[in-house]
């Protein structure tokens, strides 16, 4: 037997915001918020594979992030182009390292991730 991935949880601030960010950066339109039963309220994208899970926690993020997500441009897109979309969602550029195939970026609440030039 081996496990499957189901989820990917994000903690944050504002869950409900940045699965916004996510479900529009990403081309998702379901988001669904459910609460726990301690009142706490969750947000996910019900048609990412896998699901994008928003956790609202308390305290805030401290360090490099440990686990990152790449993203690239759908076909017929480009890497310039897609960065500037996201910048527009809200989006910040952390690094555009010369040597390197990837541009690292910040969503609104300071998570990191890198867009990848197109695939071939």
């Amino acid at each position: 037997m081996t496990s499957r991935l189901v989820a990917v949880v994000v903690d944050c601030a504002d869950a409900d915001a940045l699965a916004r960010f996510w479900a529009a950066a990403l081309g998702h339109r379901n988001i669904r918020a459910w609460d726990d039963g301690h009142g706490t309220t969750y947000a996910q994208i019900d048609d990412a594979v896998p699901l994008l899970l928003f956790q609202p926690v308390g305290e805030p993020r401290t360090g490099k992030n440990r686990l990152h997500l790449d993203v690239a441009p759908e076909p017929g897109g480009t890497q310039r182009g897609e960065v500037r979309r996201l910048t527009d969602l809200g989006a910040t550029v952390l690094d555009e390292a010369p040597g390197f195939p990837w541009i690292v970026m910040a969503d609104p609440e300071g998570n990191e991730f890198c867009v990848l030039p197109p695939e071939d």
